[in-house]
């Protein structure tokens, strides 16, 4: 009990003593809450009292500011003031020296006027601007004059030797002087037998390629400064008239329709030939090359390159082009065909350059009149083909071939017809633009229209023979002429077997009208028919013992029969040898063919009649020939001999 009491009184003091703690503590609160807010009220008028410190002292920090970006724009306008007073001594000094410094200068000074147009609050800098914007004036016009020494100086004609060079092998000379194969003519085998390996054509360089990147520099300034008018007029009056030079030193000549009507057609055909090869260096080897020439230096501005590429070539194309038209304006013949599919040839060899060449909106009146030349070429081309066939069926030549050969008509027809077949896909690209269908069938009918037609004619003019036998020999040599060259041509595929074998047998039929015609009258003589009329049979007519009055008159008649076959056949030998087949095939079977007809009849009439007259007076002047004299004889028929050699 006592130690319960006694635990208490200790609670109680340790009560009392937390108790009296915490009422010091609140004390001890209460001091420090009124001395912070004491410390707050003291601060408040401190800050009061700062304030006008303050503002001054971000004043002064702001001016210094304002000093330094001061300070650093006046270094940068004085940076620039140096900058152009370096440019403009540079560019007083002019760009002949060294073009690079003085390139930069411009673009320095360039920069200044930049620079100086945006600072408009500094009175000084309008006055700069526009001293600046005259030097840049000066500047850029000695640039235009740098640029046309440059240009000038480097552009020179090219030399023919130089651009032959340029051509590949199968087209280069042969020979100093001598044009390769300038009309042309090969052309169709190389464009066969090079398929595989393409034909390769080299532009040579028309200035240096060391200058082109300087050139391209220049023209950029130029352009920078607004000047492309003038860029256009240097480059243009610079290279166009070289261009012209390049190709009148090849052969290139300004004709007309006029110019070319006068001309003899050998010295045209040569000219057509010329014109085909200089179209190919033309477009091929200068144009590719000036091309070359524009586009890297004008490099980055197309249309301006277009522009003075157009320019520079316009004189040049119109050059080549108007010698084209001449001759597809010029009167149509014949001869003309081959030389205009030529021509059209090589426009469509060339088309696909020429459009990538001339390509853009400045050189299209360049590509119409390609295309136009072209399509006016295949026209020509077209309606002479038209003519052909007509003036085969026409033609009135009045050159007689007395001695019946082939017809020089009937050669030029073949030879044309060979020809065609030269330019077969030619000829298909011309049938399907003008008329369509099959191209294979349009070439097979026109070629059979074209030999109908010289039969037609050779029917008409085998008319002015007199001697029938002789319009028969001339429409067999003829024929068998027309059939023999198409068997060796290809025409024979086209035309096929049956038109062959037709034709053959048309052959056969006139040379047996000749024999009919020729030895019908002759072989008349050798007949036994009015020999024997007058009684006295035959059996007795060749002996001694039959020479009453019955044999007395058959052996008269016998030797009317000799005298008149003697004549008949003089003048049909010294006729004949005079008349020809040249086909010496031909000419063999015919002898033969007349040989076997005349010598058994000769021979039997000789056996059985001829010893009538050997018993009376002068035989010989009846039975002048034997048949071997006769068969020698026929040897010398058809040769063409004329009249003093069959006398001798």
């Amino acid at each position: 009990m006592g130690i319960a009491v006694g635990g208490v009184d200790l609670l109680s003091e340790k009560a009392a003593m937390m108790r009296e703690c915490l009422q010091k503590s609140e004390t001890i609160t209460d001091n420090v809450v009124t001395i912070l807010g004491s410390f707050d009220h003291r601060l408040s008028a401190l800050e009061t009292a700062m304030r006008p410190t303050q503002i001054r002292t971000h004043s002064i920090r702001k001016a210094h500011e304002n000093i330094d970006r001061t300070s650093k724009v006046a270094e940068v306008i004085l940076a620039h003031f140096d900058q152009y007073r370096q440019a403009e001594a540079k560019i007083l000094k002019g760009p002949h020296e060294d073009l690079e410094n003085y390139l930069e200068a411009i673009d320095k000074l360039r920069s200044n006027i930049q620079f100086f147009g945006s600072k408009k609050g500094f009175k000084s800098s309008d006055g700069i601007v526009v001293h600046a914007n005259n030097l840049l004036a000066k500047a850029i016009s000695k640039l235009e004059d740098e640029f046309r020494q440059l240009l000038l100086s480097y552009s020179k004609p090219v030399e023919p030797e130089r651009l032959f060079d340029c051509l590949p092998n199968s087209m280069r000379p042969s020979s100093p002087g001598h044009e390769g194969d300038p009309s042309g003519k090969n052309h169709h085998s190389e464009s066969h037998n090079n398929n595989a390996e393409a034909v390769v054509y080299t532009p040579p360089a028309l200035i240096p390629p060391r200058f082109l990147p300087l050139l391209h520099d220049l023209a950029q300034q130029m352009v920078e400064a607004g000047h492309q008018q003038q860029l256009l007029k240097i480059y243009r009056d610079a290279r166009s008239n070289v261009l012209e030079e390049s190709l009148q030193k090849l052969g290139v000549e300004k004709l007309n329709k006029d110019d070319v009507q006068k001309l003899q057609w050998e010295i045209l055909e040569a000219k057509i030939g010329n014109w085909i090869h200089f179209m190919r260096i033309a477009v091929k080897l200068l144009f590719a090359g000036e091309r070359k020439v524009c586009d890297q230096i004008f490099e980055g501005f197309d249309s301006l390159s277009e522009q003075c590429f157009a320019e520079v070539t316009t004189n040049s194309v119109s050059m080549l082009l108007s010698f084209g038209e001449a001759i597809a304006k010029s009167k149509r013949s014949p001869e003309k065909l081959f030389v205009l599919l030529d021509m059209y040839e090589i426009m469509q060899e060339l088309h696909s350059e020429i459009e990538t060449l001339f390509k853009g909106k400045a050189c299209s009146a360049i590509r119409e009149a390609a295309t136009s030349l072209t399509k006016r070429l295949a026209q020509t081309a077209q309606e002479t083909f038209g003519d052909f066939e007509e003036a085969v069926e026409k033609d009135a030549t009045k050159t007689a071939v007395t001695d019946g050969t082939v017809h020089p008509l009937t050669s030029y027809v073949i030879n044309y017809v060979k020809f065609l077949f030269d330019y077969q896909s030619t000829l298909k690209q011309l049938f399907q633009e003008f008329e369509g269908g099959d191209d294979s069938s349009q070439l097979a009918s026109v070629t059979v229209r074209i030999m109908q037609a010289l039969q037609t004619n050779l029917d008409g003019k085998s008319k002015q023979y007199k001697d029938l036998a002789l319009t028969h020999l001339f429409l067999m040599n003829n024929i068998h002429y027309i059939v023999r060259s198409v068997r060796r041509s290809e025409a024979k595929d086209l035309l096929g077997d049956d038109w062959v074998q037709r034709h053959r047998r048309i052959v056969q039929q006139h040379a047996n009208q000749y024999k009919r015609n020729a030895w019908a009258k002759i072989l008349q003589c050798l007949s036994i028919q009015g020999l024997t009329s007058s009684g006295g049979g035959s059996g007795t007519a060749g002996g001694d013992s039959g020479t009453g009055s019955s044999s007395g008159a058959s052996r008269a008649i016998v030797k009317d029969r000799f005298k008149a076959f003697n004549i008949m056949f003089e003048e049909l030998h010294q006729k004949q040898s005079q008349w020809t087949v040249p086909d010496s095939e031909l000419r063999e079977s015919l002898r033969l063919a007349v040989a076997e007809v005349l010598l058994p009849a000769y021979r039997s009439f000789v056996k059985r009649f001829g010893p009538l007259v050997e018993s009376g007076k002068n035989p010989q002047k009846y039975i002048k020939y034997s048949a071997e004299d006769l068969d020698r004889m026929l040897g010398e028929f058809f040769e063409g001999k004329n009249m003093s050699e069959t006398k001798r």
